[in-house]
């Protein structure tokens, strides 16, 4: 089972990210590298780099199974204003840039809104951003996320994906399932391996390369993504644990991205220890945070 979590990226960057995930007995990890509301980023530490490189070692993590994800401000759809467009685009070169710093070789990227224009316009600006990007780096692959269709979100159907991955037709352009966002855009996850088989039909299940593993506050069809902890949603825990385990998917990192725990009114923590354990026992805890 390759799980784990998203971790925060501070002052330590990949050795700090790694060393929370080891606490949560994760073997997979996400991170930002810097705060995803900003532009704020500092240079790549070598000593904690080669500190980070001992420590995956030590702990049997891969780097393959290490992935960053883009911040929120890249919005890769809408080039209204020109200028906002192409600072997305010179902005994700630079993370996947600093990517390669990291040895990681995985950014999951939300494909953006079309606010004002037609989807259709939308899908066409994130493949013109997505080959410009493709053509001035290397190595690291992009993923894109399938999104709930919340507003003008690009992304939230398999034909939409499709269109981008199949329209640039690059191996370096993968694409990352989140099971709260599929649920939200009308796909039932109970019947997963449906979903698989439509996907696999359209763009080929070897382009799914990362989970992110989440319930949902929502109902199914609902364009909402709001997550909730593993088995308090609406989805479930058998059909998210039956994710989790899906002969098809085993060699790709699962990730939770669920919901801090709140202790009390100035408490919160994270619920990934906790989660992975019940994950890894397959049996669901309905006490699990009391």
């Amino acid at each position: 089972m390759i799980i784990g979590s998203h971790v925060s990226f501070g002052e330590e960057q990949l050795f700090g990210s790694l060393k929370e995930a080891i606490s949560y007995n994760a073997n997979a990890l996400m991170f930002y590298t810097g705060a995803p509301q900003n532009t704020i980023r500092k240079p790549i530490n070598k000593d904690y780099f080669d500190k980070a490189i001992a420590l995956a070692k030590s702990n049997n993590i891969e780097f393959k199974n290490i992935v960053c994800h883009a911040p929120y401000i890249i919005n890769l759809a809408n080039r209204k204003e020109p200028e906002k467009w192409d600072f997305s685009i010179n902005f994700l070169i630079q993370e996947l840039n600093r990517c390669l710093e990291l040895g990681v070789d995985k950014i999951v990227v939300h494909p953006g809104s079309s606010v004002g224009i037609t989807q259709e316009e939308g899908i066409n600006n994130i493949i013109d951003a997505l080959n410009i990007i493709l053509n001035k780096t290397k190595d690291v692959n992009i993923l894109i996320e399938t999104m709930a269709g919340k507003g003008n979100e690009c992304g939230r159907n398999i034909d939409q994906v499709a269109n981008i991955v199949n329209t640039i037709n690059s191996d370096r352009l993968c694409v990352c399932v989140d099971t709260c966002h599929i649920n939200d855009a009308g796909y039932d996850v109970n019947s997963f391996d449906k979903y698989l088989d439509e996907f696999d039909q359209k763009i080929g299940i070897d382009k799914i390369k990362c989970i992110h593993i989440n319930d949902s506050k929502n109902e199914l069809g609902s364009h909402k993504d709001r997550h909730e902890n593993i088995g308090f949603g609406t989805i479930g825990f058998d059909a998210l644990y039956n994710v989790l385990i899906n002969k098809r998917l085993e060699n790709i990192p699962k990730i939770l991205e669920t919901p801090y725990i709140e202790i009390d009114a100035k408490t919160k923590k994270p619920p990934y220890k906790e989660e992975i354990e019940m994950l890894k026992e397959g049996v669901f805890n309905p006490n699990l945070f009391k």
